[in-house]
C-alpha cells in the first residue's frame, strides 16, 4: 500500500452544529407583568396607592381614601440580531446554517428582554440587604433577612414573588439543608426538581418565593455583586404589536431575505420592548461579595 494513502483518507463531520453553551433566552419575563401588543413607541402600566380606613361619626361623612393613581411608562426599545448565510458557503457544509444562525438570534434577543428586566431590578431604591456568605448559618440568616425586607415592605406572599441569585451564591445556598432537603422544603422543592416551570425556566420554591440561578446579574463573580426579590406586579415588560411571534417569545420576530446582489440569506432577528418600574416598594437588592469560597461549615 502506498505510504501517501493517508491523503486520500475522507474527514468526516458531525453533521449537527453545536451551539455555544449560552442562556437561551429570556427566563424573566413571565415573571413580571406583561403588557404585549402596544400600538406607538410607549407603554403605560396603570398604579394604584393604597388607601386608609377611617371612623366616622354616627350620621357623619365618609372621608374619602384618595388613593393615588400613577402611570408609570416605558420607551420602547429597538433591538437586532442578524447574519449573512452565503449562498454558496452552504454548498461545502452538511450543517443548516440559516438555523443555527436564526436559533442564535432568538437566544441573543431573549437575553436582552432579561437584561432589560435586570437593569430595571437594579433602579430600586430599597434599602439593600448584605448577604453574609462567611458560614452556613450566615448564608440561612441573612437569605431570610432578604425574604423579609420583601414581606416588611407589605409585599403579599401570593405565589407571584421572584428571586434570582448568582451561580456562586446558589452554590452557597445549596449548603444551607433548610433550602435543599426535603424535609424542609418536600419533593417537590427539592433543588435537584428546580421546583415550577415558568415560561422557559425553572425555579425553586422556598419561603414562599421562587428561586432561580440567573447568569448575567450585575456584577457577578465580582467582589459587588447584586441579587434581587421582586413581586410580578412590581416590574412591567411591554412588547409592540408589529414584534410578532417566534418560538412562544413575544419579544422576538424573525426574518429571512435572500439577497441576490449578495448571493447570500440575510437571517435577522428584532425586537421593539423594554421594562419599567412599576411600584419600586416590591422590588429588593441583595449585596454580596460572589467570590468567597463555598461555605462548608
Amino acid at each position: 500500500m502506498s505510504t501517501s494513502i493517508d491523503t486520500a483518507f475522507i474527514t468526516s463531520y458531525e453533521a449537527k452544529v453545536h451551539e455555544v453553551f449560552q442562556r437561551q433566552g429570556s427566563y424573566l419575563k413571565d415573571a413580571v407583568r406583561l403588557k404585549d401588543n402596544v400600538i406607538g413607541s410607549t407603554a403605560v402600566f396603570q398604579k394604584i396607592g393604597k388607601g386608609t380606613a377611617t371612623t366616622k361619626a354616627r350620621h357623619g361623612t365618609i372621608t374619602p381614601m384618595n388613593q393615588t393613581h400613577t402611570a408609570p411608562s416605558t420607551t420602547l426599545a429597538d433591538f437586532y440580531a442578524g447574519d449573512w448565510v452565503d449562498k454558496l458557503d452552504e454548498a461545502k457544509i452538511n450543517i443548516n446554517e440559516r438555523d443555527a444562525i436564526a436559533s442564535g438570534g432568538a437566544m441573543a434577543l431573549g437575553r436582552k428582554v432579561d437584561s432589560q428586566i435586570t437593569t430595571t431590578l437594579d433602579a430600586t431604591t430599597q434599602s439593600t440587604i448584605t448577604l453574609t456568605v462567611t458560614s452556613k448559618a450566615t448564608v440561612l440568616a441573612t437569605a431570610i433577612e432578604f425574604a423579609e425586607a420583601a414581606w416588611a415592605n407589605d409585599v403579599p406572599n401570593d405565589g407571584m414573588v421572584y428571586a434570582v441569585v448568582t451561580p456562586r451564591y446558589w452554590s452557597q445556598l445549596m449548603t444551607v439543608d433548610q433550602f435543599q432537603r426535603s424535609e424542609y422544603v418536600g419533593t417537590d422543592g427539592l433543588a435537584f426538581t428546580q421546583g415550577p416551570s415558568i415560561g422557559k425556566g425553572r425555579w425553586k420554591d422556598w419561603m414562599g418565593i421562587k428561586w432561580k440561578m440567573q447568569t448575567g446579574l450585575p456584577g457577578a463573580t465580582t467582589a459587588t455583586a447584586k441579587v434581587f426579590i421582586w413581586h410580578k406586579m412590581a416590574v412591567g415588560y411591554a412588547v409592540a404589536q408589529s414584534a410578532g411571534n417566534v418560538a412562544g417569545n413575544e419579544a422576538v420576530a424573525a426574518d429571512i431575505t435572500w439577497h441576490g446582489d449578495r448571493a447570500a440569506h440575510f437571517v435577522n432577528h428584532m425586537m421593539s420592548g423594554n421594562s419599567v418600574m412599576i411600584d419600586d416598594t416590591g422590588v429588593i437588592e441583595g449585596n454580596l461579595n460572589d467570590q468567597t469560597a463555598i461555605v462548608t461549615s
